[in-house]
């Protein structure tokens, strides 16, 4: 009898289905592996660092990394008011994503208004930990698996000390304290309520705006946020 004879290219879909799956179930483990190692150490290079450091190369400028990294109980309460005030005032409450503020972005940018992002300050710290800064579906999608990852991994009080220690606050500029003495001469510590403000005032676009000499629409926002942060929920990591 005669052997009915498989197509030739089925040996090769078998493979190319198994290296896929080999694939993914790597990323899975090193993705998994990565976040849950960065619960636990400092963090002091992300790519954003190194993509602003090659800009500045090819612009023909010395790159500017000015950095330092503080825990969370060297950073002022008002810095973290000002932030959670700031950029996502449902921080402790939510899980990664605020789709009250993913509505409010939507209705916002369809109007052609400026893009206004609706970012939580997890999916920030996902995306400047573990992510490049631009933006595409892929990355998007990226972003919100680390988001899920590290709301699961890691405490409320680690990802904000990860996320004021690693956000871009000015060029070459990152971190709360590296930003505190950069502006006003001091600790991260010490900032004062006025001080935070403007510092998480100016976090739209660190690049363009300076906490140490704000325009007439930062000192706007400043005196917004500023007074916001007297009104929400005062943040506590205790609980």
């Amino acid at each position: 009898m005669f052997k009915s004879k498989k197509p030739k290219n089925t040996g090769f879909l078998a493979r190319l289905g198994r290296f896929v799956r080999n694939l993914i179930l790597l990323f899975f483990v090193l993705s998994i592996s990565w976040v849950i190692l960065a619960r636990f150490i400092p963090i002091y290079l992300t790519p954003l660092m190194v993509i602003r450091s090659f800009e500045s190369v090819f612009a023909g400028e010395m790159p500017k990394n000015s950095k330092k990294w503080v825990s969370i109980d060297e950073i002022s309460p008002n810095a973290i008011q000002a932030v959670v005030s700031s950029e996502d005032n449902l921080f402790m409450k939510h899980h990664g994503f605020s789709i009250d503020d993913i509505e409010k972005a939507i209705k916002h940018n369809s109007k052609g208004k400026r893009i206004r992002g609706g970012s939580t300050i997890s999916q920030q710290t996902a995306k400047n930990v573990f992510l490049w800064p631009n933006r595409s579906y892929i990355r998007k999608g990226l972003e919100a698996y680390f988001t899920v990852l590290i709301e699961l991994f890691w405490s409320k009080e680690r990802i904000m000390e990860v996320y004021l220690n690693v956000i871009e606050m000015g060029n070459g500029i990152y971190g709360i304290e590296a930003a505190a003495l950069e502006h006003f001469g001091k600790n991260a510590s010490k900032l004062t309520k006025s001080q935070s403000a403007l510092i998480a005032a100016c976090l739209p676009n660190p690049r363009k705006y300076s906490a140490s000499h704000p325009s007439s629409y930062i000192l706007r926002r400043k005196s917004k946020i500023q007074s916001l942060m007297g009104k929400i929920e005062k943040v506590n990591f205790d609980k």
